[in-house]
């Protein structure tokens, strides 16, 4: 099972230098527990200021030495390059995935087992324009409504049918402990969620999680 944890530090309590502490901290909590991606998801930042805070995520998560957890981040393949990141996190209406593999292939970082891609999908054909180029996707929501286009959330249903790609599909949008369960035994290969790891205790949702049972699914 894949488990994805998606930040966003504007939801901690405080001032920005709390704010980032709070992050941190929960990075390092996520890390130490086996989640299996970081997804660096600030959206405020500028370029400049999203490179430092991933060299400060970088230094959260390699204080676990055992730690295999990949650092992804949002949209901005210039700065996971800068910074040495595992991958990129893309939006459905981002880069095309042709065009990052040519930016990586010109810094070297062509070979996909070094960096990883993955990418925000909301409907079966957006799924099936990336099957061939990302390494995961992220679906939904699959139970909260999408705020900025007031749309129903996609469903239990919507979500077996994209499980059905030949590519690891992770369910997004408002996952609880309660109904994770469903997700994965629609074909999930795991959860992404903002929330769900910020607001819990990282270590009793990762056990948790884990402890459900899962279809088979694409690798």
């Amino acid at each position: 099972m894949l488990l994805c944890y998606i930040t966003d530090r504007s939801q901690f309590p405080g001032n920005e230098s709390a704010r980032r502490g709070r992050l941190l901290e929960r990075i390092t909590e996520a890390a130490c527990y086996g989640v299996d991606f970081i997804q660096l998801r600030e959206k405020d930042l500028t370029a400049r200021e999203l490179e430092l805070l991933a060299h400060e995520v970088i230094g959260a998560i390699r204080e676990n030495s055992s730690s295999t957890t990949q650092l992804l981040i949002n949209s901005r393949t210039d700065v996971a390059l800068a910074v040495r990141a595992d991958g990129v996190h893309l939006r459905s209406d981002d880069i095309s995935l042709p065009d990052v593999r040519k930016i990586l292939n010109h810094h070297g970082r062509g070979a996909r087992a070094r960096f990883t891609i993955g990418v925000s999908c909301h409907s079966i054909h957006e799924v099936r324009q990336v099957v061939d180029d990302a390494d995961f996707v992220v679906y939904g929501p699959i139970f909260q409504k999408k705020t900025v286009s007031g749309s129903s959330a996609a469903g239990v249903e919507a979500l077996q049918q994209a499980c059905q790609e030949k590519i690891p599909v992770l369910a997004l949008g408002g996952i609880t402990m309660e109904n994770a369960g469903a997700c994965l035994q629609a074909g999930a290969a795991g959860i992404a969620g903002i929330r769900l790891f910020q607001q819990n205790e990282v270590r009793k949702v990762v056990d948790a999680l884990r402890s459900l049972p899962q279809l088979n699914v694409v690798d």
